[in-house]
């Protein structure tokens, strides 16, 4: 008998680190859309969903891998797509409000990712350092406010609530979509070399019918 599967082991989703870093996501979006975003609006509605969606398609696709890996990557680049929807509201929000969005090399956001925040709570917990740490920037040791320069403005400003949630989210979700386009790649390379369930179940027939027959020794008299 044949030592490949026919079903392989799939799901386990909660395992992956893009699901994890998304439904992340997903609660602070959530907590996001609450604070800053009118809750009738269909912007509220749109963020959630797109970034529902992400952790959804993720489990989803992660399912099915036993019996689809077409639907597998399907529901995989889903997922991403709703990722990049999500990822320029957020862009839109501080485009919109004057707020900076901050570059790649800013501090803060290898900060945030060298946290390893696990919950909403914890993203909302290093808001709050940065915010006070903002603050000492500001006023200096003594209490007193530094003069500003302009050379000096816009890092000695503190940024508000809005500009530090909207842009933990961005150093969030460029991670997710990181780790998904890995996954995607790998996921198209297993289905080009290993097929999907129509291919393995041909294997698996070919490998029955080639192999010797069992010995029947009958019973004993």
């Amino acid at each position: 008998m044949s030592a490949e599967p026919l079903i392989p082991k799939h799901g386990g989703y909660r395992k992956l680190k893009s699901f994890q870093v998304a439904q992340l996501v997903y609660d602070i979006t959530v907590r996001f859309c609450d604070s800053y975003i009118e809750k009738r609006s269909r912007t509220h509605d749109q963020m959630v969903q797109a970034a529902r969606s992400g952790v959804q398609n993720i489990a989803e696709g992660s399912q099915a891998s036993g019996t689809s890996k077409k639907t597998e990557l399907k529901l995989t680049n889903v997922a991403r797509a709703s990722l990049e929807e999500l990822k320029l509201d957020y862009e839109d929000f501080l485009r919109q409000r004057g707020l900076p969005l901050w570059e790649r090399e800013d501090s803060r956001r290898q900060n945030l990712i060298d946290r390893r925040c696990a919950t909403a709570d914890d993203v909302a917990q290093w808001a709050k350092d940065q915010k006070e740490s903002g603050l000492r920037r500001q006023n200096g040791h003594d209490g007193q406010e530094k003069p500003s320069t302009p050379s000096s403005k816009s890092t000695a400003s503190t940024p508000t609530y809005p500009e530090l949630a909207a842009n933990a989210a961005l150093v969030l979700l460029a991670v997710a979509c990181s780790l998904l386009d890995r996954q995607l790649a790998a996921q198209a390379e297993a289905f080009e070399t290993e097929g999907g369930f129509t291919e393995r179940l041909y294997r698996i027939r070919s490998e029955r019918r080639s192999a010797p027959p069992t010995k029947n020794r009958g019973t004993p008299c």
